[in-house]
């Protein structure tokens, strides 16, 4: 049976799905390859912003543990976000899509600063709106940063694009027989810790009823699929 169709979405890549098959920063080929996919989106009907982590070049919390003080190693991981979502606008741009790159940390010369009714206006023109630097504060990841800003810009729905197809009651990557459920309840998610998002993005999605929809990414073509209503992916909402 064919899932709800969400228009307003808020996409968050995780850096790595930039990275392709590589270990490290930014592969052209993959960007690219997503930009295709949101110009399809775009062409679809639907009204997309997005938030990209930047896990494939710095991560605060991994700085950390290596000695680095937590709040500028957050700040590192902040300006790495800055730097996937310009590669991010350089795709999209080339393939004709209008993007505005939004900064929580102001950065006049390489992009705009965020201001939400800038960003619901660039949206209502069409453009395909980047939150980058997370929410401008250490101590919060970016996936904190989508829950907020799915909330500030009135999206149906939360997409977040990962490396499996949904979530699962253990990681299935290294727990066979990992069971996938189709939905499940903010509630179970926060009690099982599922790992769907950290604790405090799940519960500002559950308090805006967000619903937040895990799908594979690295699958060519997934979004569109996702978007449509079909395709796999698991729907993580207020309902039972």
């Amino acid at each position: 049976m064919p899932r709800t169709r969400f228009n307003r979405i808020l996409l968050k890549l995780s850096g790595e799905a930039l990275m392709g098959e590589g270990q490290f920063g930014i592969d052209p080929g993959t960007t690219s390859r997503l930009a295709g996919e949101i110009k399809q989106a775009v062409e679809a009907g639907h009204v997309l912003c997005l938030v990209v982590g930047g896990g494939n070049i710095f991560r605060g919390l991994a700085g950390a543990a290596q000695g680095f003080d937590r709040a500028s190693a957050d700040y590192m991981g902040m300006l790495a976000t800055v730097m996937n979502a310009l590669a991010m606008q350089n795709a999209l741009e080339k393939i004709g899509v209008q993007t505005r790159v939004l900064s929580a940390i102001p950065m006049a010369t390489i992009s705009e600063p965020y201001i939400r009714r800038r960003a619901i206006r660039h949206m209502e023109k069409g453009r395909v709106v980047i939150f980058a630097a997370g929410t401008g504060n250490p101590y919060f990841t970016t996936d904190t940063a989508a829950a907020l800003r799915a909330a500030e810009m009135g999206c149906d729905a939360l997409f977040k694009g990962t490396s499996v197809d949904g979530v699962y009651d253990a990681d299935p990557k290294k727990v066979e027989g990992a069971k996938r459920y189709d939905s499940v309840s903010f509630q179970q998610v926060l009690t099982d810790d599922l790992k769907v998002m950290d604790a405090s993005a799940v519960a500002l999605c559950r308090d805006n009823d967000i619903p937040i929809v895990v799908f594979n990414i690295r699958e060519q073509g997934n979004l569109a699929r996702v978007l449509s209503g079909e395709g796999t992916a698991t729907i993580v909402s207020n309902k039972e």
